[in-house]
């Protein structure tokens, strides 16, 4: 019973880590593009979940979970032409001040459009319960959310290998110099990849919302969680943040439940154990400033 027990947790422990990746890849395309540091990414996971909550009613659960993210990817246009813009060619730490005062007022505005009060999404019946198989039992959601996660990075990955969009984003990740010197400008693209980043941080928040408390600071609480996945991967490195966000899913959840004071601690201890061994993170790859 032991070994089926574990395995459960390993489980959930991938549902988990799947979460972690919707926000951790968006994070670290626009920061190995962008070069920006945007603290603020988690308000759009928290303004993905309260939008989800806020349609849940009226659009049923899987209309509201295409519409909200949708709506957040669109704000990303503005967030993006307003506001990172004008610090591509800034030191860093002047997108690093702007987008954590921006996560401040995101927070605040939050609150007092739907109040400080935390607020419960509940799941349509279809999708409760549990799925037994052979000697396991899993939550009927969480499966659904592993499925979902590894279609979107398996359609990421397609857009990002198989198309000339996602090899002028590759080109300009490990070479800007020479995409600059072929005369293509990566700053219409940063629109594109901010628009990506922020509707999977929001996606995980709607999908996340039914099994969690949505509330005005959830994204501070995501964010630390989201950056410790980027350093763990690598910057720069699409495999790198699918291996760190699954391997801290697990690691943490099987923590929490065999020993749930040292849960939170854990992926603190990994991010230690890993630097220590490879200081770019698993698979990470130099990175060169991005230029318009």
């Amino acid at each position: 019973m032991q070994i089926v027990f574990f395995f459960e947790q390993v489980v959930n422990g991938l549902v988990l880590g799947g979460y972690y990746l919707l926000i951790a890849l968006g994070l670290s395309l626009i920061f190995s593009v962008g070069g920006i540091v945007n603290l603020s990414h988690g308000a759009f996971y928290a303004l993905g979940a309260y939008l989800f909550v806020e349609m849940l009613p009226t659009f049923g659960f899987a209309g509201a979970a295409v519409i909200s993210p949708v709506l957040v990817a669109c704000l990303g246009i503005l967030f993006e032409r307003l506001i990172l813009r004008r610090f591509y060619d800034e030191d860093p730490i002047l997108s690093l001040l702007v987008t954590f005062g921006l996560a401040l007022v995101a927070e605040q505005s939050i609150r007092i459009i739907w109040g400080g009060a935390p607020l419960l999404a509940s799941l349509p019946p279809d999708l409760k319960g549990s799925v037994i198989i052979g000697d396991f039992l899993f939550s009927r959601y969480r499966l659904l959310m592993l499925g979902v996660v590894a279609l979107i990075l398996l359609a990421l990955w397609l857009i990002l290998q198989r198309t000339s969009f996602g090899r002028v984003v590759r080109a300009g990740i490990q070479k800007p110099d020479m995409v600059a010197a072929l005369g293509i400008r990566l700053q219409p693209y940063m629109t594109a990849i901010v628009m990506l980043g922020v509707g999977l941080a929001a996606l995980g928040g709607a999908l996340f919302a039914p099994i969690t408390i949505v509330h005005p600071a959830m994204g501070d609480e995501i964010i630390t969680v989201a950056f410790v996945v980027v350093i763990i991967g690598g910057l720069g490195s699409f495999w790198g943040v699918v291996a760190a966000a699954l391997l801290v899913g697990v690691v943490r959840g099987v923590t929490i439940h065999f020993y749930p004071a040292a849960g939170e601690a854990s992926m603190y201890v990994l991010m230690f154990l890993v630097l220590l061994l490879r200081p770019r993170g698993l698979l990470g790859e130099p990175i060169e400033k991005f230029e318009k």
